[in-house]
């Protein structure tokens, strides 16, 4: 599994340890993900997907999982989120053409 949010694309970063006496030594700056699940109004379950704690603020902050992917250009989603929005605009188009 990578090390990197779905929907901020957000990864793993290098950099140095510096000690008191100048030293450097490599490390790595990992990004902070958690395990979290999103209703989806339009799908009618739970989604569960690795996001950081930014990418779960944005979702919350745009009005849940279903408005923050149909509100967001493809050219900026990762791979997974582009297919869970096809995903979503499939079964909101097969909704609209049952109700119509």
């Amino acid at each position: 599994m990578a090390r990197r949010c779905s929907i901020t694309g957000k990864g793993v970063l290098t950099g140095n340890n510096v000690s008191h006496a100048n030293n450097k030594s490599r490390r790595r700056y990992l990004p902070n993900l958690q395990e979290s699940s999103f209703f989806s109004d339009v799908l009618g379950t739970s989604i569960q997907i690795r996001l950081t704690t930014n990418g779960i603020r944005t979702i919350e902050h745009n009005g849940g999982l279903d408005s923050f992917l149909l509100g967001t250009p493809n050219r900026r989603l990762p791979e997974e989120a582009q297919s869970l929005k096809r995903r979503i605009l499939r079964a909101k188009a097969k909704k609209e053409a049952v109700a119509a």
